[in-house]
């Protein structure tokens, strides 16, 4: 191309310089050039040799370059038929995101509502132990105030019996409290027990 171009520049160079040297006041240039016929031959194979070299690289030049843009297009198409494939399975992934923060949610309020259930069970468990722990406590603390409370009353009821006892009792009560207790020592007492 670069040829094609220089030899066309050349020519009408060349043209350039033969018209410039011939003036309109030159009597024999009116008459005719004898050098015209030489000027269009050397025109015509000029005019040949650049349209030979434009024929042979034209076509090869314009084929690549052809080439080069239909690539283009079919990278171009391919590129946008990816691009709307990915901006559709961006969109699908929009739409199902929405969904899957809805799914999260419920299942957050689900977890959330059985750690409730299963803190509330707990806690009622717990307070069921605690009442009952409190419950025998309360048992064994009135079972062991009954049981102070009765050796208490027992203590005092001896003191008491132990005061009327020791206030009634005289020396001559004693021995008839004695006599009595031998007496009944004897009839109890069985003959085989005496000879042993």
């Amino acid at each position: 191309m670069r040829r094609a171009t220089l030899a066309i520049a050349l020519g009408l160079a060349l043209a350039a310089c033969a018209v410039s040297q011939e003036s309109p006041s030159n009597p024999a240039t009116e008459t005719g050039d004898p050098w015209i016929v030489w000027k269009w031959v050397n025109f015509a194979i000029l005019a040949a040799g650049l349209g030979y070299l434009v024929a042979k690289t034209a076509p090869a030049y314009f084929r690549g370059r052809m080439e080069e843009i239909q690539k283009a297009l079919v990278e171009a198409t391919r590129e946008i038929k990816e691009a709307e494939v990915r901006a559709a399975s961006f969109e699908a992934r929009l739409a199902g995101l929405q969904s899957e923060v809805e799914n999260l949610r419920g299942a957050a309020r689900a977890e959330m509502a059985a750690e409730v259930e299963r803190i509330r069970s707990e806690t009622e468990r717990r307070l069921r132990k605690i009442q009952e722990q409190t419950s025998q406590e309360i048992t064994l603390i009135a079972r062991a105030a009954r049981d102070e409370l009765r050796k208490y009353s027992a203590s005092l009821a001896l003191d008491l019996a132990e005061r009327r006892i020791s206030l009634e009792m005289t020396s001559d009560t004693q021995n008839i409290l004695v006599d009595a207790f031998l007496q009944d020592l004897r009839h109890q007492a069985k003959p085989g027990m005496n000879a042993r």
